[in-house]
């Protein structure tokens, strides 16, 4: 396996972006995260406060009007951004994975269309490939793109939408011929407005509440065929090549999440008394903050040696991406669930934010592929 990836420190750009971004995080979000999480509505207020600092999308290149920040870039804006509130890193991340498919699989005429308006900030994506019996078995959907003259007619449901119903655009995979399995689906620009889509109701969901959640819906939505992102048929193929590129990211906010905890969690055991001293006194305390700080940073090490990789275009791509997101996402959770405990009673109550971290813990280990899945897909690039 190559190992060139190591990365031992990040450039003094990253340093200085880590530092802007967390003072707009603390500034900007961390007061309103609680609030978000109660009101479980999207923050509108978060998300201008991005646009604003120019963060929706810095990862569009610089030839579409954007910011051509790399990977580890990227990664740094959501770790910190989820270290105070996963759902707002969410408005960020979600924007990414929305519109890789159409970076890395997209016409020039396709790029030139849309890139500029995610850069500014003036729309931003979702990405729809799941569907209710169509999950971790992706290539089962159902969803069907007709071509009909110069245009398709779409017909389907997806769900687990991230962002639906607050986005403005959807990159969709959907099955243009069914005989050929996955070698029959297609991707597609979907705008909000197309006349026969719709947005359902937002889940009900355990966590990341203030990132709606929905089923979307096609009923003879029509679109017009140059929507059609590369050629017909490789839409599964941009589907797994785009997170290939954004697993990484979901490794970053489960990081972020672990890592607010973390702080949280030392600055609590520091003040509460048991005893007559500070529980960080006692060496049952130490050790799981030990630990928890441990395995922190070897998450944060293998997220930003998998950006290293995918920016340099690494054959180990596919491995590291699993890798990273499976590791700091069981990471997030371990740390989160630790920190609830350290907290006692009060871990367990809203006063704190380690109960709403805990929660939010838990999605990074499902979406974008749950990690049983990453472990088939990490088991299969080291035998074969």
């Amino acid at each position: 396996m190559d190992t060139s990836y190591g990365l031992y420190s990040l450039t003094e750009e990253h340093q200085l972006l880590r530092k802007a971004v967390r003072q707009l995080a603390e500034d900007k979000i961390a007061p309103r995260a609680a609030a978000i999480d109660e009101a479980a509505e999207y923050p509108w207020d978060v998300h201008e406060a991005l646009k604003s600092a120019d963060l929706l999308a810095i990862h569009v290149p610089e030839e579409y009007g954007g910011a051509g920040a790399d990977r580890i870039a990227h990664s740094i804006v959501v770790e910190e951004v989820a270290r105070v509130c996963a759902s707002s890193s969410l408005i960020v991340a979600g924007n990414k994975l929305g519109t890789m498919g159409l970076i890395l699989s997209g016409s020039e005429e396709l790029k030139q269309r849309y890139l500029p308006q995610v850069a500014r900030g003036e729309i931003t994506f979702s990405y729809a490939l799941s569907e209710r019996e169509a999950g971790s078995d992706a290539a089962a959907m159902k969803t069907r793109a007709v071509r009909d003259g110069d245009s398709y007619v779409l017909n389907g449901t997806k769900c687990w939408i991230t962002g639906a119903g607050v986005n403005t655009h959807y990159t969709l995979m959907a099955t243009t011929d069914p005989s050929k399995g996955a070698k029959g689906i297609s991707a597609f620009v979907v705008h909000a407005d197309d006349p026969g889509f719709s947005v359902g109701t937002k889940e009900r969901k355990m966590g990341i509440k203030g990132s709606p959640t929905c089923e979307i819906y096609f009923e003879d939505c029509r679109i017009p065929a140059d929507r059609l992102i590369g050629e017909e048929g490789t839409g599964f193929i941009t589907a797994l090549k785009t997170l290939d590129h954004t697993r990484s990211m979901i490794g970053a906010q489960a990081v972020g999440i672990a890592q607010g905890a973390l702080d949280a969690a030392v600055a609590y055991v520091k003040e509460r008394k048991q005893f007559g001293k500070a529980i960080a006194d006692f060496q049952g305390v130490q050790f799981m903050v030990a630990d928890m700080a441990m395995k922190v940073e070897a998450a944060r090490q293998l997220v930003y040696v998998a950006n290293a990789c995918a920016e340099r275009g690494g054959a180990d791509l596919t491995f590291l991406s699993s890798a990273s997101k499976t590791f700091a996402s069981d990471t997030a959770m371990e740390v989160t669930t630790n920190a609830v405990q350290l907290f006692g009673g009060y871990g367990y109550t809203k006063d704190f934010p380690v109960e709403r971290m805990m929660r939010d813990a838990k999605i990074t280990q499902i979406y974008e592929g749950t990690n049983q899945i990453q472990r088939m897909v990490m088991a299969r690039q080291i035998l074969k």
